[in-house]
């Protein structure tokens, strides 16, 4: 297997990262800036904590409880229009209370974005006499900011997720002493121990010892690695039945699960498409429309065209009419609609950047083990042999396997269990390292494992018949364990990380929706690789990859298709995760990482739901174009007007208003969204 380090290191030189990382005694977590609009830092500091961090949301609530009592005072309960004013004011503090505080240090530093232009057109309406449009204007567009920030916060976790994995502490050999000290200040040829069933703490090489390795956190593989002298071993891996003495080969900040987390946030922090465009034309929308307005206030009574009371009666109607009220809420409207919708069907997705880029997919990749699989070994052919029954066969073998803690093992015992065998008393286990296991069966000796256990025992020929069972069962991808008692076969056991159950129809749906590709990565073999894609139907597969090989897989599909989704549940798919378009995870079986890394998260395990999510983004983006013809129709319609006077205040407040109810109508549609 190769080594992850150089590949990794011309990953993130070729990818041109320039890390802030944040010095501790512990493994390096990487700093991602925040470039999402509010920073989330305009709570009061003397407040406790908990308002502090829910502090967006009490602002939005309280302006839209002052604007609805506001205007229900006043048009049902007979509100004297001070009173009602006094709650337009105080909504037009809460409401706008965060907007300001982002938008005029923005406007200091020569930044001009849709806060401010919202911020203006709620002036605006203010001074028309236009308060309870103002306050809603405001109360909806910091309703919208509330619901995408919430969502974006959870995912800047992901970094510190994956720093959980890694141990703090490590056994250090000391010359005959045993020490325990921090992971961070181990050097290069310090030597640790790694008990059974510990985390290794290092990248490092074996120097004593044989035990099988749960490589998955790291490579995704889905059988434990017969680990020996001389082998590799990443930190973040389990140890699962020997001790083992591995000498470090990286410092904790270079090694795969440092770099892992680096390659995480790199790709959190790049900016969709859609986020950049967004940026350049609010940038140049803003500027022009409070240039036009100041100009259609000054210049007209200097000309003498109009008194400057008509002309700043235009230029506040040209500033309501240019607000992009239809424009800002139709998206969010359409985003949280579909948020909506797919949570009522289990899936979670984490904003509208995400949403509307799922509706864009044309390939999909998928991890294999956890995510097109189950993740763990089950029986798929008992054969015995020499008039052996498959109930003494599968009894026989879960007796020895009782005793080792080894996956295809607890599969064994399970499936026996399962099947109320009594199982026979065995005697002693002896571990062959990459080969099976040796112990004793009313007291004769019993071996299980490969052919090559049983070729290198003396006296022990291996039976034809037996050799050709295995081999076919190899060449369907599966995993063999070949049982002899007393120097005489008693049969095959064949086990394999099996297909979810109906994954096949879910992959076809997903082919009918108008998918192109359907792309399997995994860390295992490429006879298991190829022989399972057959079964499920895939139209690509890629095995024996390395967290950074899908890393470097995920750019190239986005490089030649343009948007690519990712699909996948543990910490060795998280850097694809967060590189891809978008990222999806599987909630039940997934890891937290995996979970808050993905930008699409099924929360039922359940990868039948992914259809639906796609079915409704696709919905979601058609919408989010028909809103945008709308809002953006109805403001060039409006500037034209405005200006020339065609409409006044209360038709323009009507066809302005009247366009928000409609996209926001149009969005309320995906709630009645079908697969």
């Amino acid at each position: 297997m190769l080594a992850p380090d150089k590949v990794l290191v011309q990953t993130l030189n070729s990818s041109g990262l320039h890390m802030k990382k944040i010095k501790t005694v512990e493994t390096p977590v990487t700093q991602v800036e925040d470039h999402s609009g509010h920073g989330h830092d305009n709570a009061p500091d003397f407040l406790p904590h908990w308002l502090q961090e829910r502090w967006e949301l009490v602002l939005v609530s309280l302006a839209g409880l002052f604007m609805i009592t506001g205007w229900a005072g006043e048009t049902f309960f007979g509100l004297s229009e001070n009173v009602a004013l006094v709650f337009y004011i105080l909504a037009y503090i809460a409401g706008g209370y965060d907007i300001a505080t982002h938008a005029i240090p923005a406007l200091f530093k020569g930044k001009f974005d849709t806060d401010l232009l919202m911020l203006a057109a709620a002036i605006g309406a203010a001074i028309l006499g236009a308060w309870a449009e103002g306050a809603f204007l405001l109360f909806l567009f910091g309703l919208g900011h509330a619901g995408e920030h919430y969502a974006m916060g959870r995912a800047r976790n992901a970094v510190s997720a994956l720093g959980k994995l890694m141990p703090k502490v490590a056994q250090v050999r000391r010359g005959d002493d045993i020490r325990e000290e921090p992971v961070a200040q181990l050097a290069i040829g310090d030597v640790v121990i790694v008990r059974p069933g510990d985390r290794i703490p290092v990248d490092g090489e074996v120097v004593t010892g044989n035990s099988a390795v749960d490589q998955s956190p790291i490579t995704g593989e889905s059988a434990p690695v017969e680990k020996s002298p001389g082998d590799e071993v990443f930190a973040g891996t389990i140890n699962h039945e020997a001790a083992l003495d591995v000498r470090v080969t990286r410092l904790a900040k270079d090694n795969t699960l440092s770099r892992v987390m680096e390659l995480v946030a790199e790709a959190q922090s790049q900016q969709s498409p859609t986020q950049q465009f967004t940026q350049k034309f609010t940038a140049k929308f803003v500027p022009t429309v409070l240039v036009l307005v100041v100009l259609l206030a000054a210049v007209p009574p200097i000309f003498g065209w109009m008194t400057f009371a008509d002309s700043f009666y235009r230029a506040m109607l040209l500033l309501i009419a240019a607000s992009p009220c239809a424009l800002a809420l139709g998206t969010p409207a359409t985003v949280l609609s579909g948020i909506a919708q797919a949570a009522r069907n289990g899936v979670l997705i984490k904003g509208g950047v995400h949403l509307e880029n799922l509706g864009s997919i044309q390939v999909m990749a998928f991890d294999k083990t956890g995510t097109l699989t189950e993740g763990k070994f089950k029986i798929t052919d008992i054969i015995p042999v020499n008039d052996t029954s498959p109930d003494d066969l599968l009894a026989i073998t879960a007796a020895v396997e009782q005793q080792s803690n080894h996956p295809l093992a607890q599969a064994i015992v399970t499936a026996a269990k399962q099947q109320g065998l009594a199982l026979p008393t065995a005697n002693g286990l002896d571990n062959v390292p990459g080969q099976g296991i040796k112990s004793q069966v009313d007291g004769k000796p019993i071996l299980i494992g490969t052919l090559k256990l049983f070729a290198e025992t003396a006296g022990h020929p291996v039976d034809e018949n037996v050799t050709h069972i295995v081999e076919q069962l190899e060449t369907a991808g599966k995993t063999t364990m070949t049982v002899s008692h007393d120097g005489r076969f008693l049969g095959v056991i064949a086990l394999a990380d099996t297909p979810r159950e109906g994954v096949k129809e879910t992959l076809q749906q997903l082919l009918d929706l108008g998918i192109k590709k359907l792309i399997m990565l995994t860390g295992d073999n490429n006879d298991v690789a190829e022989q399972i894609a057959k079964k499920l139907g895939v139209t690509d597969v890629q095995a024996e990859l390395m967290p950074e090989d899908k890393l470097r897989t995920i750019k190239q599909l986005t490089a030649e298709y343009g948007a690519v989704a990712m699909t996948g549940d543990g910490v060795n798919d998280a850097p694809a995760l967060a590189s891809a378009t978008v990222g999806i995870a599987m909630g039940g079986a997934g890891t937290a990482v995996a979970l808050e890394t993905a930008d699409v998260a099924l929360m039922a395990d359940d990868l039948g739901k992914l259809p639906f999510a796609v079915g409704l983004s696709r919905a979601s983006r058609r919408i989010i174009k028909q809103n945008l013809a709308v809002s953006l129709g109805v403001i060039a319609i409006l500037l034209v007007t405005s200006v020339t006077g065609l409409l006044d205040l209360s038709w323009a407040i009507i066809v302005h208003e009247g366009s928000s109810i409609v996209v926001v109508l149009n969005a309320l549609r995906l709630l009645r969204y079908r697969q």
